[in-house]
């Protein structure tokens, strides 16, 4: 059986001493069997393509969330691999934590904090929908979080790292409602001095940058266009793609563009709200969408640049996003591009209150 590259790292094994910063630590088998009671049906949170998700609670009182392979592969013990690798590099307040891992026989399991908030998805089209608990204030501090978390991993992590699965339900939300961002079984680290890389097509369906989706060419800008389109998703409340009669589907920026254009944005909230609003916070985190999303990848902003614009910290930037080509009726044919449906690892954000096999956990820990 191949041995996962964190096992094999001496700072990840068993026994080995580790830093004290490092809050992570390795668990064995009957420790997670008995806070999850042995996974217990009534504990599961969620199930995906990679396995399914439980909640526990440890000897100290702590809740954790568990993810735990359902057939190991080797294309599983990858996405475990990476998502460890990542996880081990990375702390940040607006990334989810590690707690640890377990990798004993074929059982892989990985630990985190549990998210009582579940996330973004779950409130705006999954179980707590109805509640409305996402009011603008929320959203705000949403965006700007989860910008700063993926800002931080394409500048300051100790080696970059694009996260390429960036969507409501992989943005979770604690129990102050802060985002976090989660599930890096898709990530990839970038080499030194490297642009992008070409890489195997993997993500989720109406987030997928179309350069990726059809060339497999991979960088932080296909980040930023994923977080463009979460960006719309947050303030409209809709999906990526609707179905707007049983014959015709509607991208989310073939219905907010027309509607920014004539500065219609209180009509592009989400209903929800009931107007409950700050219209200039929400003209920002529109037109910093739209901006993320063009299909070429060199208008796109930068994750810095986006954290820096959602928080207004400069005026002259905002006007100059405001007076952008975009926005200028005879310049937006051919703005975006759809991206590629035919790849088999390319999935689909569905709700959980629908459907059996989540992408999104209860915990708000991805199960896919």
């Amino acid at each position: 059986m191949p041995v996962c590259y964190c096992c094999k790292n001496d700072a990840l094994q068993p026994g080995k001493k580790k830093k004290k910063s490092d809050a992570w630590r390795v668990f064995v088998l009957k420790e997670l069997q008995a806070a999850t009671n042995n996974f217990n049906y009534d504990n599961k949170l969620g199930e995906g393509g990679f396995g399914s998700v439980y909640w526990g609670q440890l000897w100290d009182g702590s809740q954790i969330a568990v993810k735990r392979l359902k057939n190991w592969s080797s294309k599983a013990e990858m996405e475990f691999s990476a998502e460890i690798e990542v996880l081990a590099r990375v702390r940040h307040k607006n990334l989810l934590t590690l707690r640890g891992y377990c990798a004993e026989g074929q059982e892989r399991l990985i630990v985190y904090d549990f998210m009582p908030n579940l996330s973004v998805t779950s409130h705006l089209h999954g179980q707590h929908a109805a509640e409305c608990q996402l009011d603008w204030g929320r959203r705000m501090n949403i965006a700007i979080g989860a910008a700063e978390g993926i800002a931080y991993l394409h500048n300051h992590a100790m080696t970059h790292i694009i996260h390429r699965d960036i969507k409501g339900s992989n943005v979770l939300l604690d129990v102050e409602f802060r985002a976090r961002v989660a599930d890096f079984g898709f990530a990839k680290l970038m080499p030194d001095g490297a642009t992008h890389v070409t890489t195997r097509v993997k993500g989720t369906l109406g987030y997928l940058a179309p350069e990726y989706a059809m060339l497999g060419k991979v960088s932080e800008s296909c980040d930023v266009y994923s977080f463009g389109i979460f960006l719309l998703v947050l303030v409209t409340g809709k999906r990526p793609i609707e179905r707007v009669n049983p014959t015709t589907k509607r991208v989310i920026t073939d219905w907010v563009l027309p509607l920014a254009k004539e500065n219609k944005f209180k009509e592009i909230v989400d209903v929800r709200l009931n107007g409950d609003i700050v219209e200039a916070e929400v003209k920002r985190v529109v037109l910093v969408g739209l901006v993320c999303v063009q299909s070429e990848p060199e208008k796109r902003l930068t994750m810095q640049e986006v954290v820096g614009l959602l928080k207004g910290e400069s005026r002259e930037k905002l006007e100059e996003l405001e007076n952008y080509e975009l926005f200028i009726p005879d310049l937006t044919a051919g703005v975006y591009a759809s991206g590629s449906e035919d790849s088999l690892d390319i999935t689909e954000e569905k709700d959980p209150k629908k459907e059996e096999s989540t992408s999104t956990s209860e915990s708000g820990v991805t199960a896919r």
